[in-house]
């Protein structure tokens, strides 16, 4: 059952609290990648709060054709519900935030209305840099339109229900960015997230976020702000707070190959400075092995009756397993995940649950087949002794801390490859630094899966989703094994998955393209 609409719309700080319940750790929308099982995944980790991946405002609004159930399947009853039916007490779509990308009020206000009795506040793309942004007009390609920015955030807080925030990226002038967001929060924005990038900064030209710029527009705002970029690890979470003095750090990156990355982790706690130089923070949550997230995953898969994309299970388990999937040992397994054909109904009707999910049984068998593997290595593996203290320190007894290495390249931690952790792909020797003498990539995570379908695709499932935050420098996908890549192995075999999002791209009209910040 629906939760009411409150009869008072709170808004900036009292809506922080009273509705949202003052989280501090938040999972970023990410397109095809941050759909109800995920969110639920990471909820039950410690994630407080929670996005939807971008909706197209435009084809969200049209009847005629399945965007709208494939996007936010209200028809369902799970999205957006305050409960859940689960082995766990604790699972809930809420507190739940629901992104549309346009440059339309009219179409944005006509499909948020759809929405607002289903989630707490419904946030405005304003951040995506990519080329397929700039042809549909609309994320940071309206960032020099402020009118009509204004008339999109206040047309939503004067008719919804629920309070209108806004997600954007920032100008290469602190001052500017900073009359930017205090337009924002004039215009009605109840809470705005800054993604510490400029859009320019995407593909190779990365670099840093920058803290300076999100700890101004910090200062000047009277609204909660989350802060976004440059957190791999559960200690850059705290990190990112004392810099910028966010009141929540948004991740991406980090939470797609660590659905766990904020497992353990609690508002009061203050690390020592011992703690904080350590990103693994294993003394207080040691890490989990990737293949228990993956079956926990596809076992939420498989609870619901909202139809999950194929392929954003199969981008899911290519990134939470990749530290195997990675290495010498295991390619046929990674493409094997690449091979599982597809074939679900659209929606599953009460008592009929366990009907056509062959291909979940397929993905977890191959889960299974990853950590098994591991075991027989113990006696001929080069790296016994890491097995052997990855069973050790299951029982508590040794510290994630003595295994971990220091990348040559980034200076980043790695962890044992059983572990869920931030993928980084080593820079080019020419990567220049950026204007504080940092490495460009010292703190970068690394671009996400790419779908080799076509190049809007790619930037579609990427940067423009700003669920990724791709390391500078990054290694062009097409230089990547195929099996890496999300669905390439054989992309038809995800239903309409692709399908999907060519159709958003190709119907998104000439103002709005498809993607999330």
């Amino acid at each position: 059952m629906d939760p009411p609409i409150p009869r008072k719309k709170l808004e900036g700080y009292e809506f922080y609290r009273e509705v949202l319940g003052s989280p501090k750790f938040v999972v970023a929308p990410m397109v095809d990648q941050s759909e109800l099982a995920f969110r639920r995944l990471t909820r039950r980790y410690g994630a407080q709060l929670v996005y939807t991946p971008m909706i197209n405002a435009k084809m969200f609004a049209d009847t005629t054709h399945k965007y709208r159930e494939q996007n936010f399947d209200i028809a369902s009853g799970e999205e957006g519900a305050s409960s859940l039916p689960s082995s766990s007490s604790s699972d809930t779509d809420r507190p739940l935030i629901v992104q549309f990308c346009s440059n339309d009020p009219d179409a944005l206000l006509r499909s948020a209305k759809l929405v607002e009795a289903h989630c707490d506040a419904v946030d405005i793309n304003l951040g995506c840099p990519q080329d397929i942004a700039r042809r549909g007009h609309y994320g940071s390609f309206l960032q020099d339109e402020w009118d009509l920015i204004y008339n999109m955030i206040n047309t939503l807080h004067k008719n919804l229900s629920v309070p209108v925030t806004a997600k954007f990226r920032v100008f290469p002038s602190i001052e500017k960015t900073v009359e930017y967001a205090k337009m924002l929060e004039r215009a009605g924005a109840q809470i705005i997230t800054c993604h510490g990038r400029t859009r320019e900064q995407r593909g190779q030209n990365t670099g840093l976020a920058s803290y300076a710029h999100i700890a101004a527009v910090k200062r000047a705002v009277s609204i909660p702000v989350f802060a976004n970029g440059n957190v791999l690890f559960a200690a850059d979470v705290q990190r990112c707070i004392d810099e910028t003095g966010a009141d929540g750090v948004m991740s991406a990156e980090g939470v797609l190959y660590n659905p766990a990355l904020f497992r353990g982790l609690s508002t009061s706690f203050t690390p020592t400075e011992e703690q904080r130089h350590n990103h693994t923070r294993s003394e207080l949550t040691p890490p989990l092995p990737h293949s228990t997230l993956a079956l926990e995953y596809l076992s939420i898969v498989r609870s619901q009756r909202t139809r999950t994309s194929p392929s954003a299970v199969k981008g899911h388990l290519f990134k939470i397993l990749r530290p195997a999937l990675g290495r010498e040992g295991y390619h046929d397994l990674r493409e094997k995940i690449g091979k599982v054909r597809v074939t679900v109904p659209k929606r599953l009707e009460e008592g009929k649950e366990e009907e056509g999910w062959a291909w979940v049984d397929e993905y977890e068998e191959i889960v299974r087949q990853v950590a098994q593997r591991l075991e027989p290595d113990v006696d001929t593996d080069t790296h016994a002794n890491q097995i052997d203290a990855r069973i050790t320190t299951q029982n508590g007894t040794v510290l994630i801390e003595n295994l971990v290495v220091k990348d040559e390249k980034t200076g980043l931690d790695v962890l044992p490859w059983w572990i869920a952790q931030p993928y980084f792909r080593p820079l080019p020797p020419d990567v220049p630094a950026d204007p504080h003498g940092k490495k460009a990539g010292k703190v970068k995570v690394v671009e996400a899966e790419k779908a080799k379908d076509q190049k809007d695709q790619k930037e579609l499932l990427h940067d423009c989703t700003n669920s990724v935050e791709p390391a500078a420098g990054a290694v062009p996908a097409k230089r990547r094994p195929p099996e890496e890549i999300d669905g390439d192995a054989d992309s038809s075999a995800d239903g309409d998955g692709v399908k999907r999002v060519k159709l958003a791209l190709e119907e998104g009209g000439v103002g709005v393209g498809v993607g999330a910040v």
